[in-house]
C-alpha cells in the first residue's frame, strides 16, 4: 500500500472518528441545549421509592414529558432515592433516573443514560423559590468555572400515588449524571472515600473555594468528597465539580444547617474553607473573579422572570459583598487566603 493511499485512509479515519464523536456530543447535549424549562409529569408512590430502593435498587417509573411541538410523549425509565439529609428531612426526596439507549433514541434524552433530579424539600409555597435559589447557584458557577454539572429546570406535574393520588406542582432540577460531566472533560470519575485535597489541581480548586465563599456554602468537603465529585483528566490531573448548594446562605433555606464549631452563628455568614495554595496562584484566580464581576452579577438578572425585583436586587447586594471584599486587600487577606487551611 503507498504512501499516499495510507495518507488518504488515514485522513477519512480521522474525519470519520471525529464525526461520530461530534454527532455523539451533541447528542449528549441534546437535554442540555436549551435553558427553557422542561415540562414533565411523574406518576410515583413517594413512599415507595422510599421503602422499595436504595443505592442499587431501582423501580419502574415512566416519565411523561412535553416536546417542543406541545404535545406529550413518554418514555420508560426506573428510579431510586438519593443522597442522605434530604432524603431523611425532606417530603420530595431528591431521585437518580436510569434510561435505556434504546427507549432514548429521537427524544430529548438521546445519548442520557441518567440523571439527577432535585425537587424542593416541602410542600410549601416559598419551596420552589428555594429550589430555584439552588438553580441559581449552578447558573453563577458555570460564570465561574469551565468545570460544572450541566444543568435544566423543569416543571413537574407529581402525581404522588400513595393511596389516594395527590398532585402537586412543582419546579426542579435535572443534573447530568456523573459519568456524562466526566465525558465531557475526557476525564474519569474518581471515587474514593477519602481524599488529599492538595491533589486537586490549584486553580480548579481555588476557583471553587472562592465560589463556596462567594454563596456562603460550608456544607461540602474536598477531603472526604461531600458534595464534591472528583474527576482526573487523561494527563493525571484531579478537578473537582460541586453539587447540593441548598444549605448556602443564596439559597438561605428554613432548615440548612452549619457546623457551629466554624464560629459561625447563621448560613449567611461567610466561611472560608479553602486549602492555603501558592499565593501567586490564588491571586490569579481573585482577579479572575474580579474579571468576571459583572458576568456573574449578570446571572441573577437573568432570574427577574422569577423572582420580585427587591428579591433580585437582595440576591445582587449579597454577592456584592463578596466582590468588595475580593477587591479590598485588608479584606481578601482577613476573610479568605488568611484563613486558608493547612493540611
Amino acid at each position: 500500500m503507498n504512501r499516499q493511499l495510507c495518507s488518504t485512509i488515514l485522513i477519512f479515519l480521522i474525519h470519520a472518528i471525529s464525526t461520530r464523536l461530534s454527532a455523539q456530543e451533541l447528542k449528549q447535549a441534546i437535554l442540555f441545549s436549551s435553558q427553557e424549562p422542561l415540562s414533565i409529569r411523574l406518576d410515583l408512590s413517594i413512599s415507595q421509592v422510599r421503602k422499595h430502593t436504595d443505592d442499587s435498587t431501582f423501580v419502574p417509573m415512566v416519565v411523561h414529558y412535553k416536546t417542543p411541538e406541545g404535545r406529550w410523549d413518554s418514555i420508560p425509565s426506573s428510579v431510586r432515592t438519593r443522597g442522605h439529609f434530604r432524603k431523611k428531612h425532606c417530603f420530595f426526596p431528591p431521585l437518580r433516573i436510569k434510561f435505556k439507549k434504546k427507549n432514548t433514541d429521537g427524544t430529548v434524552f438521546e445519548g442520557t443514560k441518567s440523571l439527577k433530579l432535585v425537587m424542593p424539600c416541602q410542600n410549601f409555597q416559598t419551596s420552589n423559590d428555594l429550589l430555584l435559589k439552588e438553580f441559581l447557584c449552578y447558573q453563577l458557577y458555570e460564570a465561574a468555572s469551565p468545570y460544572v454539572f450541566r444543568t435544566r429546570l423543569v416543571d413537574i406535574t407529581f402525581n404522588d400515588q400513595d393511596k389516594s393520588v395527590k398532585t402537586y406542582q412543582l419546579q426542579g432540577i435535572f443534573i447530568e449524571d456523573d459519568d456524562a460531566a466526566a465525558s465531557r472533560y475526557n476525564a474519569k470519575v474518581f471515587e474514593h472515600p477519602k481524599f488529599d485535597p492538595l491533589q486537586f489541581q490549584d486553580t480548579s480548586s481555588l476557583r471553587l473555594d472562592f465560589f463556596q465563599y462567594m454563596i456562603a456554602n460550608t456544607d461540602f468537603s474536598t477531603t472526604f468528597l461531600h458534595n464534591i465529585k472528583a474527576i482526573q483528566t487523561t494527563n493525571g490531573r484531579f478537578i473537582p465539580i460541586p453539587y447540593d448548594f441548598d444549605m448556602s446562605g443564596v439559597v438561605n433555606a428554613p432548615y440548612a444547617t452549619f457546623d457551629e464549631k466554624l464560629g459561625i452563628k447563621s448560613v449567611r455568614e461567610r466561611y472560608y474553607k479553602g486549602y492555603c495554595r501558592d499565593e501567586k496562584v490564588a491571586q490569579a484566580v481573585r482577579e479572575d473573579y474580579i474579571n468576571r464581576e459583572q458576568s456573574i452579577i449578570a446571572v441573577i438578572g437573568a432570574f427577574d422572570k422569577f423572582f420580585e425585583p427587591k428579591e433580585i436586587e437582595g440576591l445582587k447586594k449579597y454577592l456584592n459583598e463578596f466582590f468588595v471584599t475580593i477587591k479590598n486587600d485588608r479584606g481578601y487577606h482577613e476573610r479568605l487566603i488568611g484563613k486558608c487551611r493547612s493540611k
